[in-house]
């Protein structure tokens, strides 16, 4: 019996050691390595033909919130224009700290139509000078456009 559970236990010492060796994959990138995230535009897909894409036109990539109080929330729409010939499509919207928040929009933005991304940083926990970055990625050349929010924040008095 006691040899019993000392194999079994080699046993699952050996295979725990044998799953951590094996690269993890992701569901979403195929064997051959091409990452989803990195394709364009079906228009652009070739190299050829870059008229066609769409193409972000923001009023300002840069907003300045100036000074502020430890544990206010600023908010501030980014707003922008497909500019391009086909519909803005975008995936995804990444900030640089879990302090702040954007909210994209999910549907696509035809050519010629405006829309807006909205960016909220909560300066809780936060002091001095702060940059606070948004990565967009979308079906546009290039498929990252970054936006920023930078100010300073105070202590707060007690």
């Amino acid at each position: 019996m006691r040899i019993c559970i000392t194999y079994l236990a080699v046993l699952i010492f050996l295979f725990s050691f044998s799953a951590c060796n094996q690269k993890e994959k992701s569901p979403l990138v195929p064997d051959n390595g091409l990452n989803p995230d990195l394709v364009k535009n079906p228009e652009s897909a070739s190299g050829e033909n870059n008229a066609n894409v769409p193409v972000f036109s923001f009023e300002k990539e840069i907003y300045n919130f100036g000074m502020i109080t430890e544990g206010d929330k600023v908010s501030y729409s980014f707003t922008f224009e497909n500019t391009g010939k086909s519909d803005l499509i975008i995936s995804n919207a990444q900030a640089s700290c879990g302090c702040t928040v954007a909210e994209f929009p999910k549907e696509p933005i035809p050519p010629g139509k405006r829309s807006s991304i909205n960016v909220v940083f909560n300066s809780t926990g936060k002091n001095g000078y702060q940059r606070k970055d948004v990565e967009i990625k979308a079906n546009t050349i290039p498929n990252v456009k970054k936006l920023t929010l930078t100010g300073t924040v105070l202590t707060k008095k007690k």
